[in-house]
């Protein structure tokens, strides 16, 4: 009878096994890729933030901050953690 009991849990703990495959490890994955991403940015890098945003990064703050620079004489201050993605280095004509 034990033994009918754990046969009802396998289905269960299959379905937990294949959650943890494709959706929570790729997502954890993605976090650390985007976390190592924040943490090696520097000045002149071109990235895009969350919103949309395309600039380069003139100044790295330490308090979790940098300064973009979007366009000519405008400069933004934005969170580390909202930037999306790195673009290739190229520089912003001023």
């Amino acid at each position: 009878m034990s033994g009918s009991g754990f046969a009802q849990f396998i289905p269960l703990i299959l379905i937990f096994v294949i959650f943890y495959f494709f959706l929570i490890r790729p997502q954890q994955k993605k976090i650390k890729e985007h976390k190592n991403m924040v943490t090696s940015l520097k000045r002149g890098d071109q990235v895009v933030t969350s919103g949309g945003i395309v600039g380069q990064i003139e100044k790295v703050h330490d308090d979790d901050k940098i300064d973009l620079v979007i366009s000519n004489n405008v400069t933004v201050k934005v969170i580390k953690s909202t930037v999306q993605s790195l673009l290739a280095n190229q520089n912003i004509k001023k």
